[in-house]
């Protein structure tokens, strides 16, 4: 259960470092490292190749007109046996910076070193004297002012690695206790990172979602509600709204990732998701007004969002019309992260989910993108060509206007 809610203030109220970031449309690469129930670890830059292909995966983005993306920091790669060798970070700042891309370093998303473990103590200290090393080294690099998404995900995490076991730490029933400890560890980080760099900004993704009672059951809709209320507490946890021996406070919150694909709306208990054209799926416009009038004052971004096969253009046409909708309600949209913007491989079955603007094709052990046209077609027209009649940001957050 959730402790009662006590709001601090807005943080519109507060002094905040500036929002310097080009464009609406972000571009990101997958970039999960969890270890699997078989054992193995995924390394999606690896399995993407990725890591081969940087500079052209770049220079393809750089020429639709992305100029920020979503990139990950391997920690289990920084991070081995507590020594930290921060040689192939350089080498990500390096490719970056070469481009004139703005990162949003994703320093945590689902792996960790292998000799660690959430559930037991010393996992938050590691990671906080990992993520001060990435700030303290990208400051050097290139000065001040990083972004970071400290955890991704921590409820899907504390879902997938606490209740349900599908990857490492392998908890079953346990995923509240682990989304304490992942929200604890994004707090110590961030608070390293901005002792390193007091500029730094933190985007804090985190799934969108919508459960609802199957027709069959309209009784289980209370338990849905109850149920989709559960994607708060994370985000608050990080705001100090309750959980205050935790530290967090609305300067560690920061700019809001909500994270939304189709598995996002699905029938409670029933599993499998709502299709995309189903009446009852909430429309994104409302789920966002929802996130900004929980939380006033926050910048949102639309951390993730994509979709697979032929609803690639329909679901980011809807996307589009949706945030402009909810910036018109007076949400304070900055951006959408189109992601993955490279195929990847479903994580279980293993086959190439044909989700991204540049599809894979393994030719001699080689992977080789091509361009899905529709998709990057319907990119590069919304990326280059800006909606003059959305609001300005710092308008949209220094107003007192109740959402509509």
């Amino acid at each position: 259960m959730s402790p009662a809610i006590v709001p601090p203030p807005p943080w519109s109220t507060l002094v905040r470092p500036p929002l310097d970031v080009p464009g609406f449309f972000f571009g990101g690469y997958e970039c999960s490292t969890q270890v699997d129930r078989s054992g193995r670890r995924r390394d999606m830059v690896a399995e993407t190749q990725h890591d081969r292909f940087r500079e052209s995966d770049y220079a393809a983005a750089h020429a639709i007109g992305f100029r920020v993306i979503r990139e990950g920091v391997p920690w289990h790669k920084i991070d081995v046996a507590d020594s930290l060798d921060l040689a192939h970070f350089d080498l990500l700042v390096d490719a970056t910076t070469h481009r004139d891309l703005i990162p949003i370093w994703d320093l945590f998303h689902y792996g960790f070193p292998e000799d660690l473990d959430p559930f037991k103590t010393g996992f938050a200290e590691r990671f906080a004297r990992y993520a001060g090393a990435i700030a303290r080294r990208r400051r050097q690099l290139v000065g001040a002012g990083g972004w970071y998404t400290p955890v991704n995900e921590p409820s899907f995490m504390a879902w997938a690695g606490g209740e349900v076991g599908w990857f490492a730490p392998f908890g079953e029933g346990r995923g509240y206790e682990l989304k304490m400890r992942l929200v604890r560890a994004a707090i110590g980080a961030m608070a390293a990172i901005r002792s390193e760099d007091p500029g730094a900004r933190f985007v804090n993704a985190d799934p969108a979602c919508h459960a609802v009672a199957p027709a069959d059951a309209p009784e289980l809709a209370d338990e849905a509600a109850e149920f989709t209320g559960y994607q708060w507490q994370a985000w608050d946890m990080l705001a100090g709204r309750g959980w205050h021996d935790f530290g967090g406070g609305p300067e560690l919150l920061d700019v809001i990732g909500v994270n939304y694909y189709l598995t996002g709306q699905w029938e409670h208990r029933r599993g499998g998701h709502l299709a995309f054209d189903d009446p009852r799926r909430k429309p994104f416009r409302e789920m966002l007004a929802d996130v900004a009038r929980r939380y006033p004052g926050h910048p949102i971004v639309v951390a993730e969002t994509g979709c697979w096969g032929d609803l690639r253009v329909p679901w980011l046409r809807m996307i589009a019309e949706e945030c402009d909708a909810a910036i018109a309600s007076g949400v304070p949209l900055m951006g959408v992260c189109i992601y993955p913007l490279i195929d990847m491989t479903e994580w279980h079955a293993g086959h190439w989910m044909r989700i991204g603007a540049w599809e894979v094709d393994n030719e001699g052990g080689s992977l080789v993108r091509r361009p899905y046209a529709p998709l990057v077609a319907e990119l590069v027209r919304r990326v280059r060509t800006p909606n003059a009649n959305r609001p300005r940001l710092d308008q949209l957050l220094d107003s007192s206007k109740p959402i509509a």
